[in-house]
This record gives structure tokens, C-alpha cells and sequence, in this order.
């Protein structure tokens, strides 16, 4: 998978995301644009889905987590701290 990257601080995730969907979501890997596809329940409006896509990440990987560049985008790039990419993928075999 080519949207995951690690660096000095943790690991960098490719996301492309979907706002407004019924529940939150990582539904699966878009290998043409190498992203994982996230679906989430808020709005893109003050900051909400953003703000939904850290907390989930964070409860989801137990590693603090920011959005480092697409903010106002639907293609984000997020950067999980203080993880490998081997305990990331473990993570996801059971959720894709």
C-alpha cells in the first residue's frame, strides 16, 4: 500500500474522504489514486469532518493524530504519531 509513509515522527497516511456518509468508515484503498477512502458522518463545514477524521484515527490507532496538509480538501494527508506502519496494517487487516 503506497499512502502509507514513515517518518522521524510516526507514519504519514494518504486519505481521500467522503463527508456526510451514515457512519464512519475506512472503506477501503483506492490504488489508481493511492489513498485509503474514509467515509465519515460529518458535515465539511467549521472544521467538523476534520475534527471527526483526528478523533477516530486517534481512538482507531491509540496514537495521537493530525492533519498535516488538505484541510480543505477531501484528499488529506494525516500523520499518526509514534507508530510503525507494521502496527498500522495490523490495524486495517481487520477493517478493509
Amino acid at each position: 500500500m503506497q499512502a502509507v509513509h514513515t517518518t522521524p515522527q510516526g507514519i504519514t497516511v494518504m486519505i481521500e474522504v467522503s463527508p456526510k456518509s451514515a457512519k464512519f468508515q475506512i472503506a477501503g484503498y483506492n490504488q489508481w489514486r493511492k489513498t485509503l477512502e474514509v467515509k465519515l458522518k460529518s458535515p465539511p463545514t467549521k472544521g467538523k469532518a476534520n475534527k471527526e477524521l483526528m478523533k477516530e484515527f486517534s481512538a482507531l490507532t491509540g496514537h495521537p493524530t493530525d492533519i498535516i496538509s488538505g484541510h480543505k480538501s477531501r484528499q488529506k494527508t494525516l500523520l499518526i504519531h509514534d507508530m510503525d506502519e507494521k502496527e498500522f496494517y495490523k490495524i486495517l487487516e481487520g477493517l478493509i
